[in-house]
């Protein structure tokens, strides 16, 4: 494709991209399509010869868009918020026009320049100290992981650059709770540390860490001859949006020499609103901490924050310098390739980048602001309402209830075993429905539904909407 004809087919990918925006409010939220619907559509061998560019542009509103859930939908209440504002996609289309990879600074000067200036403007609008670098990763996950990474090597005296941590060394171990995300316990195994070596401390009844037990079942690992190694606090955990205590989780990583790395990959965002810091009081005892903006603050996926407090620990562990890639400036400069697993890297930062200097930071605090009223109006309809329950507090945007039907009482198993069918079934029905997506989640063995507020164009007529769908499904 030449230049010229990619400005033709370009701006009729970008309009259409602006027609499906507008009018998303008119389509189903969640896809209605079976299994194997979408594939049969698609031939069974790449094409030999180039097709027509109209053709394949006709097959995103033929083949595609029925075979999506629309996450930027303003009745998404599903999962997560897991935004894309406008402004960082014109930031992906140029990283991606550009067609530039860092493999190290001189590969792409501006690329690693752009990213840390980028970052450290984040690290401000975050609260956080200056004691903190970062870097752009893909997802919360690789971030877990390069975390359990760093901690595996400082417990273990970097037993990778000798002869690896199965050097009859005292076993070590990590701690987190069951609320932790999926990708923590996931990055631990990855990581090495076994999973008899995954030690699950309680929560409180808000579905927090309890920072005594934490503290008591460290002291009884190391009684045992084992080596604590990490800990890992979640800023609002996925199911509930539960608040680990930081402070004193921080206070005890200090007291034992454990690697403290804290997930804040959702709720991170709301700490560009100085209100709400308190959530994540003690933050700055961490060594690593992760906040996705791809999720409420608006950058279109993939764009993790990465930041830890002393990147030579990243260096000691990820650093590689082939010959290849040595230049004279590597004396002066950050080499990104060293912060992380890839060796290269994309221009990610150009769509945080883009979205902060064309929506600025008080629009993305008035959106956040906006959301955390509404899920608060939520919150007092379903305390108010008869049958219906709260059953986690609601400290950010995401309600977690559970509706239970006159006469059956949830203390009573046979019971809680109808109201759990109960809850699935509504659920169900408000996603089949098309009018909205909501999502379902166990907590205590029980099941819930889980109303994230958070889309980029859910306004209160929408929540308002939410709550009336709900209602028609409990009521069936």
């Amino acid at each position: 494709m030449t230049p010229e004809e990619f400005r033709t087919h370009g701006h009729a990918l970008i309009d259409w991209i602006a027609d499906y925006r507008s009018t998303l409010h008119e389509r189903p939220v969640m896809s209605p399509l079976r299994p194997g619907v979408v594939a049969a559509q698609l031939s069974a061998a790449a094409p030999e010869a180039g097709e027509d560019p109209a053709a394949v542009l006709a097959d995103l509103d033929r083949v595609v868009l029925p075979g999506l859930s629309l996450w930027q939908h303003p009745e998404f209440f599903h999962f997560f918020p897991a935004n894309a504002e406008l402004s960082s996609v014109l930031g992906d289309i140029a990283s991606t026009g550009l067609g530039v990879l860092g493999l190290s600074w001189e590969s792409s000067p501006a690329l690693s320049e752009v990213e840390i200036r980028t970052m450290d403007w984040m690290r401000e609008l975050l609260g956080l100290s200056e004691g903190w670098r970062g870097v752009v990763q893909d997802s919360a996950s690789g971030c877990a992981l390069t975390a359990m990474l760093e901690a595996r090597e400082r417990a273990s005296g970097f037993a990778m650059h000798a002869g690896g941590t199965d050097q009859g060394r005292d076993r070590m171990v990590v701690y987190c709770t069951a609320q932790a995300h999926s990708s923590v316990p996931k990055a631990m195994l990855l990581a090495g540390f076994g999973r008899q070596n995954v030690r699950e401390v309680p929560v409180d009844a808000d579905y927090a860490m309890d920072a005594q037990a934490l503290r008591a079942i460290v002291a009884e690992d190391r009684a045992a001859g084992l080596r604590p190694a990490a800990v890992v606090a979640t800023c609002g955990t996925t199911a509930t949006t539960a608040l680990d205590p930081l402070a004193e989780i921080g206070r005890i990583a200090q007291d034992e020499d454990l690697w403290f790395h804290v997930d804040a990959a959702m709720a991170g965002s709301a700490m560009l609103l100085p209100e709400c810091r308190w959530m994540w009081e003690g933050v700055e005892l961490a060594d690593s901490l992760v906040v996705n903006a791809h999720k409420w603050l608006g950058v279109a996926f993939d764009c993790s924050l990465f930041f830890v407090k002393d990147p030579v620990f990243l260096e000691k562990v990820m650093a590689t310098h082939p010959s290849y890639l040595q230049s004279s400036h590597d004396e002066d400069v950050v080499n990104l390739r060293d912060w992380g697993v890839p060796l290269g890297r994309r221009f990610r930062a150009l769509k945080l980048w883009f979205m902060l200097r064309m929506e600025g930071a008080e629009a993305l605090r008035a959106r956040l602001r906006r959301d955390l009223d509404n899920a608060a109006w939520l919150a007092a309809q379903v305390d108010a309402a008869e049958g219906w329950e709260r059953v986690a507090p609601t400290p950010l945007q995401t309600v977690c209830v559970r509706h239970v039907p006159a006469g059956l009482d949830p203390a009573d198993p046979a019971d809680a075993e109808a109201i759990d069918a109960h809850t699935r079934a509504s659920a169900q029905a408000v996603n089949a429905s098309g009018k909205a997506a909501v999502s379902l989640a166990t907590l205590e063995g029980r099941w819930m539904v889980r109303l994230s507020v958070g889309a980029l164009g859910t306004e209160r007529e929408h929540v308002e909407r939410l709550w009336k769908v709900l209602g028609e499904a409990v009521a069936r």
